[in-house]
């Protein structure tokens, strides 16, 4: 049985997340980043993780899609709950940028980037790593990550140029592998290309994948996203699970055994 360490879960949505979780753990799953995405999931958050200690880490964020619920005042008690509990948390995510249309709309683009500015002030304050989302926007994104001087970023489910690849390769941040590598090209792509030792395993549970065949994700998909990474990269499962593993755990400062 492999050790796999799932880097990006929103936990706090799952129904049963203790049957699952315990699931993921009968599977070879040794620890999950658990991401947050506004106040009422970062509470949530940092209550699973309290009751699956030294399993689940919480990652404290506030994802761009929940700007437009959200009035300025709002938006300040997020970041002050994050600023609060930031001595608990391995990462400050799921934050970034999203450009898709329907998202702009609702949440102009410098509303987004005005807000992960001050989102990834607190990660370098605190040394800490940031979990970016970066549809659609990935150059702006990244240029903003690295005017921040944050140190350690990972740009999750990365479906982007291969020139914006390059350059968060080449400035050490990392990408994450979904499920979504069975089957969707740019991300299979940026898969490929990206080096082993800049590259995690994720399951973004509980999106639905699939083209044919729909299923809502649960953590132990992960090991979908393990076997799609070593079709692609021609690899054996145990040398992808094993660096992506201490990949993870490097990254975050997880206390795993490995």
């Amino acid at each position: 049985m492999y050790r796999l360490i799932d880097s990006h879960a929103h936990l706090d949505e799952l129904e049963n997340p203790d049957l699952l979780l315990e699931e993921a753990k009968q599977n070879g799953v040794i620890a999950i980043v658990a991401v947050g995405s506004n106040l009422e999931s970062n509470v949530k958050i940092l209550r699973i993780s309290q009751e699956h200690h030294a399993f689940v880490y919480p990652a404290l964020g506030l994802h761009p899609w929940q700007l437009a619920n959200l009035e300025p005042t709002q938006v300040n008690d997020n970041l002050q709950f994050i600023e609060q509990n930031i001595a608990a948390a391995c990462a400050i995510g799921e934050i970034g940028l999203d450009y898709d249309k329907r998202v702009v709309r609702a949440v102009p683009k410098e509303m987004q980037k005005a807000v992960l500015r001050r989102l990834l002030d607190l990660a370098k304050r605190y040394s800490k790593p940031a979990i970016i989302h970066s549809r659609y926007a990935w150059k702006d994104a990244l240029q903003l990550v690295q005017d921040s001087g944050v140190d350690k970023a990972v740009f999750h489910w990365f479906t982007g140029f291969s020139s914006v690849l390059r350059d968060i390769i080449s400035v050490g941040y990392f990408i994450s592998a979904t499920p979504a590598a069975e089957y969707h090209e740019e991300h299979r792509r940026a898969v490929r290309e990206t080096p082993l030792d800049r590259l995690f395993l994720e399951t973004d549970c509980p999106v639905a994948y699939g083209r044919e065949a729909r299923y809502n994700s649960r953590p132990v998909d992960v090991l979908r996203s393990l076997r799609a990474v070593a079709r692609l990269k021609e690899l054996d499962e145990s040398v992808i699970a094993e660096q992506t593993a201490r990949n993870a755990a490097d990254f975050f400062a997880l206390d795993v055994a490995l």
